[in-house]
């Protein structure tokens, strides 16, 4: 199912009014979350945001303190029987049984009885699927994390849930076993026969395959939506921040008409995003990875044109960090490539370029 298709599906999960405490703490506090037939929804936030929480909660492992999850149109005990039925959750941490591979990912459909037979194509399916079917006779103990994993997921994915839930399936991995488990996962997610809900801290693994973000913080829903509306428009500086627009400044308004403010920074006006007023402080916030370098000036669509002076050039794994002075301080991310053709050197001075789109300032009230 593409993402068009999935934003007009129907909703097959549904929580409204979530409320779950520990104590005299709120955990959790949402008003209203669904997950329609066929898409990935991925929550995302810091550790400790409630997503683990929310994920538990939709799955129906957990029983909020207040509030309701309905399974295609069911409540209460009938919904949670049905969704059992119809879904499969993998944890971080995987469990596996003693025995070979095989075995450890036929285990579930042989508890719900199914035929022999089709267990095995089922299970092999799911092996092909995650890249493991060369594993299917391995005791499963001698595997390593990526590959455990795989066979939690695979698990998982042989009952053919309509509702996969996957908590952190990639948290205690190393960085190559990671970005490869990720890449399965895509293939996994997008087959179309089922809907996806992914807990994660990760954005890239958020917005990869993500149809719908849903941001979390301190056990609420700051923003959700598709991965380019975050982007695009952010709801506050966390939400920018979430989006990898980790860097900031202070700036002035100058005037504000349509969305577009017009910024003082120092003796330079920027044009930038936001809905501020007047003479109002704002704190601004850009991707790095949005500033463009050249040598000329160039003519071209960007309203933000100004020259900085090359203040530091440090590297960083395939690509350079730039730090910049000019219309204030900056830092751009470019690649090695491009800091070779541009030939930079500390104080050598440089033409920047940034839409106003990608600068996205707020109140200084808000942050």
């Amino acid at each position: 199912m593409t993402s068009h298709e999935a934003a007009h599906a129907e909703s097959i999960l549904v929580g409204q009014a979530l409320r779950v405490r520990a104590g005299d703490r709120l955990l959790l506090d949402v008003d209203s979350v669904d997950i329609r037939g066929g898409e990935v929804v991925a929550f995302l936030g810091p550790n400790g945001a409630g997503k683990s929480t929310l994920l538990r909660v939709m799955a129906m492992l957990q029983r909020p303190d207040s509030g309701s999850v309905t399974f295609r149109g069911v409540s209460g005990r009938d919904a949670e029987r049905l969704l059992r039925r119809q879904c499969a959750v993998v944890f971080q941490r995987p469990h596996l049984w003693a025995g070979s591979v095989r075995e450890n990912i036929e285990i579930g459909l042989r508890l719900r009885r199914h035929p022999a037979e089709s267990t095995r194509e089922m299970a092999e399916e799911a092996a092909v699927q995650l890249g493991i079917d060369a594993l299917m006779e391995r005791d499963a103990r001698s595997l390593s994390g990526g590959e455990a994993q795989r066979v939690a997921i695979a698990r998982a994915m042989a009952l053919q849930p309509d509702v996969l839930f996957l908590d952190e399936p990639a948290a205690n991995l190393d960085a190559m076993a990671r970005t490869a488990l990720m890449e399965d996962l895509d293939h996994v997610a997008r087959d179309g026969r089922h809907a996806t809900v992914l807990a994660t801290h990760d954005r890239a693994d958020a917005f990869s395959l993500a149809d719908r973000v849903v941001v979390l913080r301190d056990g609420r829903v700051v923003q959700s939506g598709r991965p380019e509306d975050l982007f695009e428009n952010p709801a506050d500086p966390f939400i920018a921040a979430v989006t990898g627009a980790e860097l900031s400044f202070r700036a002035s308004v100058a005037s504000s008409h349509d969305g577009l403010l017009t910024i003082r920074v120092g003796d330079s006006e920027l044009i930038a995003t936001g809905s501020a007023e007047a003479g109002d402080q704002v704190r601004v916030v850009y991707r790095p990875e949005d500033l463009f370098l050249s040598r000329a000036e160039i003519s071209a669509s960007p309203r933000n044109r100004f020259q900085a002076k090359v203040t530091e050039v440090r590297s960083s794994g395939s690509l350079l960090r730039v730090r910049l002075e000019g219309a204030g301080h900056w830092v751009a991310v470019i690649t090695r490539a491009a800091g070779d053709e541009l030939s930079l050197d500390v104080g050598s001075r440089i033409w920047v370029q940034v839409k106003a789109t990608a600068l996205h300032a707020f109140s200084v009230q808000a942050t």
